[in-house]
């Protein structure tokens, strides 16, 4: 390595991808065995690791270890192939508070913060990562009533996210082919 200060720097720099936006706040109150299970992504701030993709769910699921497996899948129709990829997050700061950290690729983690939350049922979450330039809208279900999705969105704006910039997924099945005859 050219420089001990660049090794340094970098690590400096990923330490920070751990943190929540400034001014934005996680729910409290958070309970994880009921945020276990299969999420929708309804929609996202786009960004290369799901650029294209339809269909796309997360599931989470209570490790021995104590953290959690977080398995994300979405079908690039480009491709005709399903991507997936498997991490495991652990909580930043107090477990009854919805931050946690996620991570992909080995050491390197990044922030998964819970800004809004179904609290009666769990059936929908507002989530932002370090910085304002990722946000997702998840629900239990493929898809979301429009009133819930707007109030999520209007939180997203006064919250300085750029709502504009939001992608909805596709979230309809794939097509069944239908056998020659029918």
């Amino acid at each position: 390595m050219k420089s001990p200060f660049l090794f340094l720097g970098l690590i400096l720099t990923l330490a920070g991808c751990v943190r929540i936006p400034d001014r934005v706040v996680a729910v409290d109150g958070f309970e994880i065995d009921r945020y276990l299970g299969k999420w929708y992504e309804i929609a996202r701030l786009d960004h290369s690791f799901e650029k294209g993709l339809i269909r796309v769910t997360a599931e989470y699921r209570l490790r021995e270890d104590g953290a959690i497996r977080v398995g994300n899948r979405g079908y690039d129709p480009n491709r005709k192939e399903w991507r997936e990829a498997t991490g495991k997050a652990c909580f930043v700061g107090k477990p009854d508070i919805g931050r946690l950290k996620v991570s992909f690729f080995g050491p390197f983690y990044g922030g998964y913060n819970i800004i809004a939350l179904d609290r009666e049922n769990y059936a929908y979450a507002l989530v932002c990562g370090p910085s304002r330039s990722y946000l997702w809208i998840l629900s239990r279900s493929p898809e979301l009533e429009a009133s819930v999705s707007e109030m999520l969105i209007r939180k997203a704006a006064g919250n300085g996210f750029n709502t504009r910039g939001l992608v909805f997924v596709d979230q309809r099945p794939e097509p069944q082919s239908q056998p020659d005859g029918e």
